[in-house]
């Protein structure tokens, strides 16, 4: 099946999904749902929304509950404005990445937080021992390496 197709046709149930979760559906149930994707199968028989809820554990769960029980008024009508010989059947999938990138923001705030810390407690320190850590041969001293020829061996002729 045509890749582009099925975009197209996954874009569109979105489109009329979104709209009639927004206007349509009436259900006390239904809390403050976004439609963040749709994904439809190679031969668009079956389609997967993917949404998110504003709001707690019990929220989702009663718009879950509220989604299940209007699958098939919203697949008629998504059937009615695409057009396509076999409308597909539509599953609501709760859609996690929202919350993961709130817990990574949170993550990466604190970090920051935690570097700035850092930071500010290192302003006036200064580092221990000798300010040039390594050891200079003094002169009159030899190098350990004094007996070695051009190819850094002792004793192997340079090529």
């Amino acid at each position: 099946m045509d890749a582009a197709r099925a975009r197209k046709l996954a874009d569109r149930i979105q489109q009329v999904v979104a709209e009639m979760l927004e206007r349509r559906i009436k259900d006390p149930r239904l809390g403050f749902v976004t439609v963040t994707d749709t994904r439809i199968t190679s031969d668009l028989r079956d389609a997967t929304v993917f949404y998110t809820v504003f709001g707690s554990e019990a929220e989702r769960a009663d718009t879950a509950a509220a989604l299940e029980s209007a699958k098939g008024v919203i697949r008629s009508e998504v059937g009615r404005q695409t057009g396509v010989r076999h409308t597909p059947t539509i599953t609501f999938s709760h859609d996690p990445l929202p919350d993961s990138a709130r817990h990574l923001d949170e993550l990466l705030a604190e970090a920051k937080a935690r570097d700035e810390e850092i930071a500010r407690r290192a302003e006036g320190a200064v580092h221990a021992g000798d300010a040039d850590p390594y050891r200079l041969p003094e002169d009159g001293e030899e190098d350990e390496e004094a007996g070695a020829g051009p190819s850094g061996r002792a004793g192997t002729p340079a090529q």
